[in-house]
């Protein structure tokens, strides 16, 4: 029957903002009494014209007869709408500083919800949640250490041996050869009880593990050397009281196993045709360990920045403390579950049901997969008001030398680089990057960087304990 009319007169409000805990606020409204008066009338009017009722004819209903039939659900209607019309006014005057607007993900929330009265003033209240005040002064003891990463001979030579095992191939040993460390076997086996029989449900048959790699439940690689294809031997193990698998610790098991196939991870020399194999933009094996060396380089500066920035921000949110609001928290959560479920390929409600079979909670499957996100919020809400309140800009001779950067450490042309970045948004990635990149230099001359400890390059990239 009701229609919302956006032609409401103006409404004359007085306003009391309250900041509360966790970045949340409340606003009281309060509508003069006249322009409460004057908005029903016209409301009711409007309403009056444009329903339409048994035995009248449309536009000649009495008002006295409207409110007569729906007295009470017109004011509730007509008191909605007059809330939502004073926070549209509100919200929208850019000129008032005296309030601070909702952010994005937060609806604000009617308290109390009553009708008018048109011989009174109308007062509501709302609470909402609002961008956190950030103050980041305090740098005092931040203290920032950069890990001492050397890529020498042995690390390329690491590197190289990682790259003749990707394009190893496995070829089976003659039968008469004895299983060795790093050998491929295939394996059936059983438990044997008390009683001389086969242990119900033990049973397993082509296992297939690399002795030394202790990837196989009963720990038998140490017993497995020495045998040869079609040989089957008893092992009896006892177990320290301290082994990690329960089902084993302080007992001695018995079990049946046969080897059934023995292979070899072959390695490809290292020479001139691998590099070729690997890539034909390779000539020789030296283009190939300059290559490996080049992208070692660039990936040890690059961890190093990211340690680096984020042992500072780590810092910055401990020492300027504030809280974030909780529908912030909750957007940046279910954004992430959204993505996650997408790697998943699956639907977010069906990720949940995964979940919780599965004994976990969303919250410990998000932060085991995406990291702590309250933190990372924090992080992203100091950098952005740093680099507001610093004005951090670029200049188009520091993206060209971003582009030349870029192009050497991907052995690319900086023309090639140029057309990927064509694209807008990856431009602005690229910008944003580069600012923040100059937020850090500033930053790290306001603290103290120091060399930290010696470590080894594949530690490096290493997720922490």
């Amino acid at each position: 029957y009701f229609i919302y009319f956006k032609g409401m007169p103006a409404v004359t409000v007085t306003k009391e903002f309250t900041k509360l805990e966790k970045s949340a606020a409340k606003l009281t409204v309060t509508i003069a009494q006249k322009d409460v008066a004057e908005n029903y009338k016209e409301s009711i009017t409007k309403y009056a014209k444009n329903v339409q009722l048994p035995g009248f004819r449309k536009g000649h209903v009495p008002v006295k007869v409207l409110e007569t039939k729906f007295g009470s659900d017109l004011k509730n209607e007509i008191s909605a709408n007059l809330i939502d019309k004073a926070l549209n006014e509100i919200f929208s005057d850019n000129e008032d500083k005296s309030i601070e607007r909702p952010i994005g993900y937060s609806q604000p929330q009617l308290e109390d919800f009553h009708a008018i009265d048109t011989e009174k003033d109308y007062t509501f209240t709302v609470k909402y949640d609002i961008f956190p005040t950030v103050e980041v002064k305090n740098f005092d003891g931040v203290v920032i250490k950069e890990p001492q990463v050397e890529i020498g001979d042995k690390e390329l030579e690491d590197e190289l041996k990682n790259l003749q095992e990707r394009n190893a191939v496995v070829v089976d040993r003659k039968d008469d050869d004895a299983a060795e460390k790093d050998n491929i076997v295939t394996v059936s086996y059983f438990e044997i009880g008390d009683d001389g029989k086969e242990v119900e449900g033990s049973k397993r048959d082509d296992y297939v593990f690399t002795i030394g790699a202790q990837q196989n439940l009963y720990k038998l690689d140490d017993d497995i050397i020495g045998m040869k294809k079609g040989e089957t031997k008893l092992i009896t193990k006892t177990y320290a009281a301290d082994d990690s698998n329960e089902e084993l610790a302080g007992k001695t098991k018995k079990i049946s196993v046969t080897v059934t196939a023995i292979k070899i991870r072959e390695l490809p020399a290292l020479d001139d045709d691998l590099a070729q194999d690997v890539n034909e933009k390779y000539k020789t094996l030296d283009d190939l360990k300059a290559n490996i060396k080049l992208n070692m380089e660039t990936a040890r500066t690059r961890k190093l920045s990211e340690l680096k920035s984020q042992s500072l921000l780590d810092q910055l949110i401990e020492k300027n403390q504030f809280e974030l609001p909780v529908s912030m928290i909750q957007a940046e959560q279910e954004s992430r579950w959204n993505m996650m479920a997408q790697q998943f390929q699956t639907t977010p409600e069906q990720l949940a049901q995964m979940v919780a079979s599965s004994g976990q909670t969303k919250e410990d499957m998000l932060k085991q997969w995406t990291g702590d996100s309250e933190k990372m919020l924090k992080s992203r809400i100091i950098v952005d008001t740093l680099l507001r309140e610093r004005n951090i800009s670029v200049t188009p001779e520091e993206i060209d030398a971003e582009y030349e950067k870029i192009a050497k450490e991907q052995g690319l042309t900086v023309d090639e680089v140029k057309e990927h970045y064509k694209d807008l948004k990856a431009k602005e990635y690229l910008i944003d990057d580069v600012k923040e990149n100059k937020l850090y230099e500033e930053l790290y001359k306001q603290v103290k960087v120091e060399k930290g400890d010696k470590i080894a390059f594949a530690d490096l990239f290493k997720p922490a304990n």
